[in-house]
């Protein structure tokens, strides 16, 4: 074997790790031997739409294979979808999902570039945009672009033959996504897309939309699915199940300890890639019935923060999970809010739970609440109607999330 068809067999070994399904390996086989004859990097897409205004552990699975790319020489591209953001994904969804105000996107997006750095050279990286093709587009071009797909193709795709069968409106808009996505990579050229395991559609019609334009079709890999802390969905911000990449350490810290003791293999094999082979024995001897659950658990938790805030703060986050989870210690610097009310006033416990604990919603509190998981002034709370007098209250949620309230007069 030459020393060409060497290295492109050792970049595909690296390439395959950890993937689900790798469409165009042969052709992709070929595009990596004429890069190295010709020096000229592969371009490697992934998109994100910019939904929400975090990422998390969830999305680094492909971040992290598009930064193995990176490694081998290639040119990642980090698409991030703030056209296609407008449009909503419906994957997976059962019902229409509302399209985002183009503010909304904007704002989200600015958070994008900053995250995916802790993963990624992002100086070594193409950032693009597809409003800068997608909002250029005619309508007489968009049309165009419509024409090259039909409605029943689309609708092979799982979910919208479901809804389809079962009678649920599916709106046009939503018909539209997986065209733009596709239309995304003839926009880029890409040689290679990478998505999660419930991109696949989306990604082919990528493959497809290329030849169609007389481009080489582009191959396409999907990764599994991180499950979420509850250890059942798949990890999303909409389900409250996530670990974002800007967490303080001790919550990134504890909430990995919180994740049920099954999931621990897979979070092992999808966010280490390998490089954590003492994890791989510790949870494959779970698997086989031995081991100490709690000890592997503190190993992930503390790789994982060690991944995004370093050693010293990964330690420093065991110790405080120690204290204040496992000992039941409150924090040495427990947060002071002041919430002001009318004289004689007082104030409804979801409220202040929402403000002092930094919640994303009532709905979350109402959840901790009915879980035995809240107490006010050291007795647990079990009534979310509940309203708080005057006064300083120490509240609690959980193990981790503690603070004192004073409610006072404006």
């Amino acid at each position: 074997m030459t020393a060409v068809g060497s290295e492109v067999e050792r970049q595909l070994e690296r390439i395959r790790q950890g993937a689900e399904v790798f469409v165009g390996e042969s052709e992709l086989r070929e595009r990596l031997a004429q890069s190295l004859a010709r020096v000229r990097p592969l371009r490697v897409k992934l998109g994100m739409d910019p939904s929400t205004p975090d990422l998390h552990l969830g999305h680094t699975v492909t971040l992290e294979k598009l930064r193995i790319f990176q490694e081998l020489g290639h040119t990642p591209i980090f698409l991030v979808g703030d056209f296609t953001a407008r449009i909503g994904d419906p994957t997976g969804r059962n019902k229409t999902r509302p399209a985002l105000e183009a503010d909304d996107v904007r704002r989200n997006a600015a958070t994008y570039v900053d995250q995916v750095r802790r993963v990624l050279d992002v100086d070594r990286a193409e950032v693009r945009y597809n409003s800068e093709w997608m909002d250029r587009m005619s309508p007489a071009d968009f049309v165009r672009l419509c024409s090259r797909y039909t409605v029943a193709r689309l609708l092979e795709r799982d979910d919208f033959a479901n809804r389809h069968r079962d009678g649920i409106p599916i709106s046009v808009h939503e018909l539209l996504y997986p065209l733009v996505q596709g239309y995304d990579s003839v926009a880029l050229e890409a040689d290679v897309e990478l998505g999660g395991s419930d991109q696949l559609f989306n990604l082919l019609v990528g493959r497809e939309l290329q030849r169609d334009y007389g481009q080489a079709p582009q191959a396409v890999m999907t990764h599994p699915l991180l499950v979420g802390t509850d250890g059942r969905e798949k990890m999303s911000k909409s389900l409250g199940n996530t670990i974002g990449l800007t967490d303080a350490p001790e919550d990134m810290y504890g909430r990995v300890m919180s994740i049920p003791d099954a999931a621990m293999p897979a979070w092992v094999r999808l966010l280490g890639f390998g490089r954590w082979p003492e994890l791989v024995a510790q949870t494959a001897a779970l698997e086989a019935g031995a081991g100490d659950p709690l000890a592997a658990k503190q190993a992930l938790a503390t790789r994982v923060v060690e991944r995004f805030h370093g050693s010293k703060a990964a330690l420093e986050a065991a110790e405080h999970f120690r204290r204040v989870v496992q000992l039941r210690e409150l924090p040495e610097e427990i947060p002071l809010v002041h919430l002001a009310v009318a004289a004689g006033a007082s104030a409804g416990l979801l409220d202040v739970m929402r403000t002092a604990l930094a919640l994303q919603s009532n709905a979350e509190a109402r959840r901790l609440i009915a879980q035995g998981a809240v107490e006010l002034d050291g007795a647990r709370v079990s009534d979310p109607a509940l309203r708080l007098t005057a006064g300083t209250h120490l509240i609690r949620a959980g193990r981790r999330r503690v603070a004192r309230v004073e409610i006072g007069g404006e």
